[in-house]
């Protein structure tokens, strides 16, 4: 399908432009953009409240694409669901719900958003760089992650309530149409998920950082850090060789300036690698100062890598050093290793 058909690549701006274009009026792209965007119709017959004069040009100018559900896979551990949706290409692409109960007085729904078929960043320990790069996703297949997850989520009487762009992909290497798809969900007439819910990960593209904080979206960034000095991070890491520590710190600190908010440091934990002593007492010298805390997350082992999970003492410790220097960390809650859902363990595949 061609993306500028697809009706779910479009903003309001560009479904305005359209609909006028087709002799419809402005509060008509209103109503086309609620149908699309936050009922997550795909049926033109049930858009009641359209002229069918414009339904007839819209179905002869364009289309509304859907993401193919192949496989839904849910962990035996917890409240966790891991589907394999397909693509018009033949690709597909791995998505997560995660549930959260009993925090704050309220639930969460999570969906962990891919953004990229394969990754081509190639960080040591995931299992989503193995294959390499194949293409960017377009607006309507990120934003199509999120509506195959709110659909099945409504037939509960629930809603997806946050969105993570931590899936398949590097997100700011997509940054164009990542960006967006987060303006799209996050639009008052679409899914209204606000802007303290939506977190983009990074493993540290500096230009694109800097960029992101003059878009003034008070969204959360979190940055995939994973080791403090730059020979280790060369190789957890390999785009660390063109964006040094040094360049991406500058960078935090400029987001921080720019957006007056708080940066997460993600810290994949890795026995026997990153988990000393030196490796705590470094991160926490690295980001004295900053506007900013640390998620630390046990590795989730894939069989191509070697590496292996740390040990219970050895995470206890290594929470325990940086609370002693002074820097705000959680333990990530695990969800869905069983599965194959967690971080660092997702996989684009073909299908026929």
């Amino acid at each position: 399908m061609e993306p500028t058909r697809d009706l779910r690549n479009l903003n309001l701006e560009e479904m305005e432009e359209l609909v006028l274009k087709l002799h419809g009026k402005k509060y008509n792209a209103r109503q086309l953009f609620q149908w699309v965007h936050q009922k997550g119709i795909t049926d033109w017959g049930k858009m009641t409240n359209l002229p069918q004069k414009l339904i007839a040009c819209l179905k002869e100018e364009t289309e509304i694409g859907t993401l193919k559900p192949l496989e839904r896979q849910v962990s035996r551990r917890d409240d966790t669901v891991k589907y394999l949706l397909g693509l018009s290409d033949g690709n597909a692409i791995e998505t997560v719900l995660m549930t959260y109960t009993g925090r704050e007085q309220r639930e969460r729904y999570t969906v962990c958003l891919s953004t990229q078929v394969g990754c081509g960043v190639g960080c040591a320990f995931c299992a989503t760089g193995q294959g390499g790069l194949v293409r960017n996703l377009e607006v309507a297949e990120i934003v199509g992650q999120v509506l195959n997850v709110e659909l099945e989520l409504r037939q509960k009487g629930q809603r997806v309530t946050n969105v993570v762009f931590m899936g398949m992909g590097e997100p700011l290497l997509n940054y164009h149409n990542v960006v967006k798809a987060i303006k799209i969900l996050n639009h008052p007439l679409g899914l209204n998920i606000g802007w303290r819910r939506i977190t983009v990960s990074t493993c540290g593209i500096v230009p694109k950082i800097k960029r992101l904080a003059r878009e003034k979206m008070p969204l959360v960034l979190a940055v995939s850090l994973h080791a403090a000095r730059d020979e280790l991070r060369n190789w957890l890491v390999p785009v660390n060789r063109k964006y040094p520590l040094r360049d991406l710190l500058d960078a935090c600190r400029y987001y921080v300036r720019e957006t007056g908010r708080r940066i997460t440091f993600e810290y994949v934990l890795i026995g026997g690698i990153n988990d000393s002593e030196r490796d705590a007492r470094e991160l926490a010298s690295l980001l004295k100062g900053m506007l900013a805390n640390v998620n630390v997350i046990p590795l989730n082992p894939i069989k191509e890598t070697g590496f292996r999970k740390p040990v219970f003492k050895s995470v206890r410790n290594f929470m325990q050093m940086l609370e002693e220097e002074g820097i705000p960390a959680v333990l990530r809650e695990e969800k869905g290793a069983d599965i194959d859902a967690a971080c660092g363990q997702l996989r684009g595949k073909l299908y026929s």
